[in-house]
């Protein structure tokens, strides 16, 4: 790996074979709000406003970006569940990185991402191997079941915390 993929991957691009149990993925999703209120603990403006990587997003872009795509996430899950094989709409990530809103303070982001993943977890805690294999239709990426979904997200929440928390590292914050 070059050293400016280890900066944009710090654990690794997503492997679905690499992925963990199932209750471990959900207990990801569930520590999530904890753990990252841990990696942006006593950050300063200027720290929050600090990108990750040279032309990344910063901190502040990314505590608002997982706010934006689990609450997607949450969005496309119930869509399987309740809909035979939905086509979602994809977004691009990067502009809604630069829209204003992204400017905010966290703190607006944070008791979002609290409620958005205390009831995602309770649906996939609720959910059968029956629902896991129900599936979206994403634009870009064909059919994804509720079982990859989920993977992809345990993997989101590690990827984008260890941005912060290597940031941290490498600027002895």
């Amino acid at each position: 790996m070059t050293d400016l993929d280890e900066l944009r991957y710090p654990i690794g691009r997503f492997n679905p074979a690499a992925a963990g149990s199932r209750n471990d993925q959900i207990e990801t999703l569930r520590r999530l709000p904890e753990r990252l209120r841990a990696a942006i603990d006593g950050l300063n403006d200027s720290q929050l406003d600090t990108p990750y990587r040279e032309g990344g997003w910063t901190v502040r872009q990314l505590v608002h970006h997982i706010a934006d795509s689990h609450a997607n996430s949450y969005i496309r899950v119930k869509l399987a569940l309740t809909e035979e094989n939905p086509v979602i709409t994809a977004y691009d990530e990067a502009a809604w990185a630069r829209l204003p809103d992204s400017s905010l303070p966290i703190a607006v982001s944070l008791p979002f991402i609290d409620a958005v993943h205390t009831r995602l977890v309770s649906l996939l805690e609720s959910m059968s191997e029956e629902d896991f294999q129900k599936t979206f239709r994403h634009p870009e990426r064909g059919q994804v079941t509720l079982a990859n979904n989920l993977a992809i997200y345990d993997w989101h929440c590690k990827h984008h915390t260890s941005h912060i928390t290597r940031l941290r590292e490498r600027m002895g914050w």
